[in-house]
């Protein structure tokens, strides 16, 4: 599926049908250049979501965690991790197993660590400003 987000007024819709696109999916994996908006749109699901918190990028930290209305969420930031033993020892499994929602930007930095079912976001930034996203499940 392609979307293509005009404006930062579209982002609330896009949510929506990212989250109804991956039916039951829980993981989603992030992919897009530096500053192509993954962190932006990822404030966007978990406000979609219901969480109340402030979302922001968990680059130093790694993960964020997010109340929502039922359950936990979960956003992380691979990038500046130097391998994938870097995840195991930080327990990736209790997160993305746990059945929460799992937000994951940057996951080509821990490509033998992912899930087998997961929903995958592409983001590109296009030159009139608008980003084309494409979104797939897994």
């Amino acid at each position: 599926m392609l979307l293509t987000v005009q404006s930062l007024a579209d982002l609330p819709a896009a949510a929506e049908t990212i989250i109804t696109h991956a039916a039951n999916n829980r993981i989603f994996l992030f992919y897009g250049d530096m500053g192509a908006g993954k962190t932006t749109l990822i404030k966007s699901l978990c406000s979609f979501l219901g969480t109340a918190d402030a979302v922001t990028s968990p680059t130093f930290a790694i993960v964020n965690e997010y109340q929502g209305p039922k359950d936990k969420i979960y956003h992380f930031d691979f990038y500046r991790l130097k391998d994938q033993t870097e995840a195991l020892d930080m327990g990736y499994e209790e997160y993305f197993y746990a059945g929460a929602y799992c937000f994951i930007e940057w996951p080509e930095k821990i490509p033998d660590l992912l899930p087998f079912h997961y929903t995958s976001i592409s983001i590109k930034a296009l030159n009139n400003g608008s980003r084309d996203v494409t979104i797939e499940n897994f």
